[in-house]
């Protein structure tokens, strides 16, 4: 019945799409007019827009329609190039704050220009993200002239542009191109300045993700992390490393009956599954002679044991060109879901450090987390977060439940021709890769160019040899030339490029065909092997077919791929079996295809689930983390009053004073323990008072009079400074306690986290566990933010310009008369030695010395300085 419905009236985004194109035909119904203008006269249309946005009279939906027509002819004049009806469609869906799902050579750059120009009328600023430099770089020096036919200003953040200042101007701009890594990045640093000038954020208005599937859902899988070294110092990972490479691997043996138990053969063994290593008894012993230790697991040999687990991980679960490179003496790790490097990113826990004492790269420190904050919690921070992508629908479910995001998947310009055939199926990878190497043959022979996907590094490069043996010309593309990657995919629709790259390479860059290669049949996709993601595959196929163009793509799978094997590679190798299907042959069935997507689907749940579990935890930091940097912005702030707010605290600190001495409102006044309170105050805050200054008849009068003390004498502490001074010094001095701690409670959370998994045996929800205990952690860190502040302010001694330049003084007149009396000592001892041996007498440094010490003269009253020989006295 919902099926007839949707062939009646469409589905829902049929109906969507269906408003938008009404909208579009009335944008496109202003072209005649606009056409007509001058520049000038575009222009001047341009800014009465913007006025009368900016003066409230209008808002952004009320000129959308006149925006984007100034917009399509602007760049009709500006880029030679004309905004189709899909594409303003497009706009919309992103103005919208939606994500535009459209297909790969539909002009997303394009569209985007139009949200962009109209939401930068209100002079808050437009971000634009993209998944790589070479992107940002390209899609803002490509569109500014456009952007600067309306006056509106163009910053670019690029990884290399190191100086703050700069930074800040291009986040000024009007419109600011960049990576995620590097807007993220920055929001973490700009909330650890100590001056307000040298945050390089402004507010966070609207945001386009380009990519956004990538950024918000491959990407989102870890946090991104500013970390700082710990005081920890550990030298062991080379030591670590040489035993674990002398320990033999083994198997695990299973029971052939009940009444056995399974036991495992040589050192240690590794649990592929659940990345684990597992040391075996005499494992255990060969590591404590070698590491000449009595007990590797004792307290003391803690760090040993740690080291040896992970230097074995190193080298028998982490694989080199798939789950890191080395690259310029570093170990740099390849996200294993986009096949891209991850600069700045590090494994924790000793595991990156581990690596690089394998690789033989320098060995940097350990580290501590000193900010983070997911991709999930950055981007929710934008008044308006829109996206664009080739592949979304997969993911909508996520993007709904996490972003609040809806997808709209817009038509093409042009319908698509390229065809999608049915996958191959082989027994094995060595008889898929030969079938794959010999199709790659057969279509460079007539010309036709193939881009062939691969899921690994390590894969692209087994490829890679096989071609050359078969002297097939190639380029492979993959993490280790990520710089490179948009000039190489550029290329690939060439006559006879044949091109390897990682699934993830060259995303946002399009591959053009000239009229021969559509003759020939245009580009040819080949999968090497089925991703975990059906997304992913998607986005490799979508790579052939743009604008009508013909294309094809076949993916070749074998039974010894990861999705098959783990997912019912046994009723495909029964039917294979039956078939009798020989060597080097294979099976190409819908059914089997299918059965590949559920798998997909299976491990993309798995994959959902993943990324929801990290953001329900960082939702709980990320509250606290809102907080923190809210108030340290108060504190950055000029205007804040910073003197009620200490004025707060220090009556905090005597309600939390009294209730360490057990002094309780409502009590007795006698039973106050007085001694204890005079104790206190003098232990903690230096400060001695009299009883008789603190007696009162009830709580409320203590509490007056001792926090009525408290800021009397720091009041007087602080008169010898200029107000100015005296809050400049309130002000770094609190943000230095506030960043410590934070930090502090930051260590203490990701320790938290670690464990609280157990707390599932005890029929106890880890979550709900997290969630009170670090609710809990919250409150101390905030209450001791508090108490320290004012133990530090009070007990930090000033000095007066005077007293200090006095004290300057003093220090340069006991320079000089120190060094005077040096010169002094040498002159005499000079004089001594002259009056008793007589000039003419001097003696040889070698002889012995008149003195009578008995040791020769150069090194008894010979020897050069004061305080030596004659002149040091007894």
């Amino acid at each position: 019945m919902l099926n007839v419905f949707a062939m009646i009236f469409g589905n829902k985004n049929d109906r969507e799409v269906k408003k938008y194109k009404k909208r579009a035909n009335a944008i496109t119904a202003l072209e005649s007019k606009y056409e007509k203008l001058t520049d000038e006269e575009l222009q001047s249309s341009f800014e009465a827009l913007k006025q009368s946005v900016l003066n409230q009279e209008k808002k952004l939906d009320d000129v959308l329609y006149d925006s984007f027509a100034l917009t399509r002819e602007a760049s009709k004049r500006v880029l030679g190039m004309r905004h189709h009806d899909v594409q303003l469609i497009g706009g919309m869906v992103l103005h919208e704050g939606r994500i535009a799902e459209m297909k790969t050579g539909e002009g997303k750059t394009l569209v985007a220009t139009l949200p962009v120009i109209l939401n930068a009328m209100t002079g808050k600023g437009v971000h634009v993200v993209t998944v790589n430099d070479y992107l940002a770089q390209r899609d803002a020096t490509e569109l500014q002239a456009l952007y600067n036919f309306f006056g509106l200003s163009v910053g670019i953040i690029l990884g290399d542009l190191k100086d703050e200042m700069e930074r800040k101007e291009q986040y000024n701009c009007d419109i600011t191109y960049g990576t995620n890594n590097e807007f993220a990045f920055d929001y973490l640093r700009s909330n650890m300045t100590l001056d307000i000038d040298e945050k390089v954020q402004r507010d966070y208005n609207f945001v386009i993700v380009d990519e956004v599937d990538s950024i918000l859902i491959d990407e989102a899988r870890t946090p991104l992390i500013i970390s700082g070294p710990t005081n920890h110092k550990n030298a062991n990972y080379v030591r670590a490393n040489e035993i674990a490479i002398q320990l033999e691997k083994g198997e695990l043996i299973e029971p052939k009956s009940a009444d056995q138990k399974p036991y495992s053969t040589g050192d240690f063994t590794v649990d592929e599954k659940n990345k684990t290593i597992l040391i075996t008894e005499e494992g255990i012993a060969k590591a404590e002679k070698l590491f000449d230790v009595d007990n590797l697991y004792s307290l003391e040999n803690a760090m040993l044991s740690h080291n040896l687990d992970q230097a074995l991980k190193a080298n028998y679960i982490f694989e080199k060109d798939v789950d890191y490179v080395v690259k310029d003496n570093e170990v740099i790790i390849v996200d294993e879901f986009t096949g891209r490097l991850s600069e700045g990113r590090r494994f924790s826990d000793g595991l990156h450090q581990a690596l690089e004492a394998k690789e033989g790269v320098a060995i940097q420190e350990e580290s501590q987390t000193l900010a983070d904050v997911t991709f999930q919690n950055y981007f929710r921070m934008y008044d308006k977060l829109a996206g664009m992508t080739g592949t979304a629908q997969t993911e909508a479910t996520e993007f709904a439940e996490i972003y609040r995001l809806d997808v709209v998947s817009i038509p093409t310009n042009v319908p698509v021709q390229r065809i999608d055939k049915n996958d191959l199926i082989y027994k094995s990878e060595r008889e898929k890769f030969n079938a794959v190497c010999a199709k790659i043959k057969e279509l460079n022979q007539k010309g036709q160019p193939v881009l062939v996907g691969t899921a690994s590094i390590e894969k692209s490069e087994l490829l890679h040899k096989l071609l050359t043996k078969e002297k097939i010309p190639h380029t492979v593309l993959n993490a280790k030339q990520h710089e490179k990657e948009g000039k190489i995919i550029e290329k690939a629709g060439e006559k006879g490029a044949v091109t390897i790259a990682t699934n993830m390479a060259g995303r946002g860059v399009d591959i053009k065909l000239n009229q021969e290669t559509l003759d020939l049949g245009g580009l040819a996709i080949i999968g090497t092997e089925r991703h975990e993601s059906r997304r992913i595959d998607n986005q490799l196929r979508g790579r052939s077919g743009r604008q009508g163009d013909k294309g094809e793509s076949q993916f070749y799978l074998s039974l010894e791929d990861n999705l098959l094997r783990i997912f019912g590679s046994d009723k495909i190798r029964n039917i294979m079996e039956r078939l009798g299907i020989e060597e080097g042959e294979h099976i190409e069935s819908k059914m089997v295809t299918r059965a590949v997507e559920n798998a997909q689907k299976k491990v993309e749940s798995m994959h959902f689930e993943s990324r929801k579990h990290l953001l329900e935890y960082d939702d709980v930091a990320n509250e606290q983390r809102k907080v923190i940097y809210n108030f340290r912005n108060d504190l950055l702030n000029p205007e804040f009053d910073i003197d009620s707010k200490l004025e707060d605290n220090r009556r905090e600190y005597v309600q939390n004073l009294l209730n360490e001495c057990e002094i309780i409102n409502g009590m007795p006044s006698e039973d106050f323990n007085y001694e204890l309170l005079i104790a206190k105050l003098q232990e903690q805050l230096n400060l001695i008072v009299e009883q008789k200054d603190l007696q009162a008849s009830n709580y409320e009068e203590l509490e007056d009079k001792l926090t009525n003390i408290l800021k009397e004498v720091y009041e007087n502490k602080m008169s010898m400074a200029a107000p100015d001074q005296k809050h400049e010094i309130e002000r770094i001095l609190y943000l230095q306690i506030l960043d410590n701690a934070w930090r502090e409670h930051l260590y203490s959370m990701d320790t938290l986290k670690t464990g609280i998994g157990l707390r599932g045996y005890n029929q106890k929800d880890p979550l709900v566990e997290y969630k009170k205990e670090s609710y809990n952690m919250f409150i101390e860190l905030i209450n001791s933010i508090k108490n320290e502040i004012i133990k530090i302010l009070f007990t930090i001694q000033l000095q007066s310009q005077e007293d200090a330049q006095k004290e300057q003084e003093a220090l340069e007149k006991m320079k000089a008369e120190m060094e005077q009396a040096n010169e002094n000592l040498q002159t005499n001892f000079e004089e001594i030695n002259d009056s008793v041996l007589g000039k003419e007498k001097r003696i040889s440094r070698n002889e012995p010395c008149p003195c009578g010490s008995g040791k020769k003269y150069k090194n008894c009253c010979g020897k050069s300085g004061p305080k030596r020989g004659l002149a040091a006295g007894n």
